[in-house]
């Protein structure tokens, strides 16, 4: 008798079992048939608390924001933000170190009695200097496709004002898309104009290095400055014209299929899903040198006067503060700040040209309290008038700004 009730029993929780089956797939059903009807939205609210409960907390083990981010990720910001923080560091170390006996008094009135007509032309070369490299970037581009030169600076300060608020380098990249993009070209061709504008700046730098060398009007120091400024601008002019060099005479092989160098490249843009011999073509298609010979001279006329026009900017910054140095010493300043500003780009530390100026003054004998009010003048109109109308070319042409990070950020992720 017992065994017969223990066999009923397991019999009657049988039938049970398959009955809460069965109850469990006709509720599946009417739950699917209702998520038809109603839509998501609805079936949720129809859920009872104990649903919504399980629900929430699956749904929180399940999110992938709360999951740890990924070894790998942790490194790359550390690669990435670690150099320029520790360059940052040190640049404001060596910045007190310099002005360490800095009279705040003498800086504070210094600063009220500055004339603001002087600083005034100073905000006008600044803009004016961008201005003449757009006038020498459009005597390059004009065999492409001529345009106005108050769009190429347009473009200028806009890729200046991205480098500024994205320091990675970038502004090449961004005045080419904006070119292209306005102008219906390639941005490779674009590119290359702006690569071979930067090359001939180079070489141009290297002259007036030379000149202010064998000038001899350089501050005399413990060490031959005279043989370094000397000796770096002949590397310079040596780098930057083989690289001119190198373009012109090779264009045609880069743009074949067979050569060693062609199929790296081709495997390399495979990895960002571009098309390689399409961006070589449009690269070699931006390597152009004008065929008329006043644009030709025109591309070396605003070389030379841009960094001519730069050479004043501590002109009119040291006349705001009661300061007048000689010609050459202004010339010594862009070359000494220009020479640093690069060389702290290769060792990634902010500031280059900021600390540049500061021990160009200090060789100068310039007084601590006007060196600092030039270089702050110089440095903060440079970034207002850069990042400010810069920023105001980027919104003009409709680049939104979040849409265009967010779009970097799922392209770095899908590489």
């Amino acid at each position: 008798m017992v065994a017969m009730d223990g066999d009923g029993r397991r019999r009657a929780d049988r039938r049970r079992s398959r009955q809460l089956c069965g109850a469990g797939r006709a509720y599946r059903g009417a739950d699917d048939s209702l998520h038809r009807r109603e839509g998501p939205g609805k079936l949720t609210r129809r859920l009872t608390n104990d649903d919504m409960t399980v629900a929430s907390s699956l749904t929180e083990r399940s999110s992938p924001d709360d999951a740890p981010p990924p070894r790998g990720s942790k490194r790359r910001v550390l690669a990435r933000w670690m150099p320029p923080v520790l360059g940052g560091i040190a640049a404001l170390a060596l910045v007190f170190w310099l002005y360490r006996d800095l009279d705040f008094g003498r800086f504070v009135e210094g600063l009220r009695r500055a004339h603001p007509g002087w600083i005034a032309m100073l905000a006008l070369t600044i803009l004016l200097e961008q201005f003449v490299n757009g006038w020498k970037w459009r005597q390059i581009l004009h065999d492409v496709k001529p345009v106005r030169t108050l769009r190429l600076t347009g473009a200028l300060l806009a890729g200046y004002g991205a480098n500024v608020l994205v320091p990675l380098g970038i502004s090449p990249l961004v005045r080419s898309w904006l070119i292209a993009r306005m102008e219906d070209l390639k941005m490779g061709t674009v590119l290359t104009t702006t690569v071979i504008a930067r090359f001939i700046d180079g070489v141009v730098f290297a002259l007036f290095a030379g000149l202010v060398a064998m000038a001899g009007q350089v501050p005399q120091i413990g060490g031959n400055l005279e043989l370094g400024l000397a000796v770096a601008g002949a590397l310079n002019f040596a780098l930057f014209g083989a690289l001119l060099w190198a373009m012109f005479r090779f264009r045609t092989l880069f743009a074949r299929e067979g050569p060693l160098i062609c199929r790296l490249f081709d495997r390399v843009t495979r990895w960002f899903r571009a098309n390689g011999a399409a961006l070589r073509g449009s690269l070699c298609e931006g390597v152009v040198w004008p065929r008329n010979r006043w644009r030709r001279l025109g591309v070396l006329v605003g070389a030379v006067a841009a960094k001519l026009v730069s050479s004043t900017h501590y002109l009119w910054a040291g006349l705001a503060v009661g300061v007048v140095l000689a010609p050459f010493d202004y010339l010594f300043l862009m070359v000494f700040a220009g020479f640093s500003l690069v060389l702290s780009r290769f060792v990634r530390v902010p500031g280059g040209f900021v600390i540049g100026s500061a021990l160009a003054f200090e060789l100068l004998g310039v007084p601590e309290e006007q060196a600092l009010l030039m270089i702050l003048f110089n440095w903060m109109l440079s970034i207002i008038l850069v990042v400010g109308f810069g920023l105001v070319v980027l919104w003009q042409s409709g680049i939104d700004i979040r849409r265009a990070r967010a779009e970097a950020e799922a392209a770095d992720v899908r590489v």
